[in-house]
């Protein structure tokens, strides 16, 4: 009996994981979409997407004091 007692109360606790879990998953989409536009409006403020770095010189980078 003692076997079973501990096998339902770790799936209890397996169970209350994996409900956080989702919700948290969840949770995590919902904000994602808004961070999905703040990216694409960042973008949109005069930048170029990914792609080639132009060549800006050799006096572009300096030395770190």
């Amino acid at each position: 009996m003692f076997a079973y007692e501990l096998h339902r109360m770790n799936h209890a606790q397996l169970v209350r994981e994996a409900a956080a879990q989702r919700l948290t998953h969840e949770a995590a989409e919902a904000v994602g979409s808004a961070r999905g536009l703040r990216r694409l409006g960042r973008r949109s403020g005069g930048q170029d997407a990914e792609g080639r770095v132009g060549d800006g010189g050799r006096g572009r980078f300096v030395r770190a004091a």
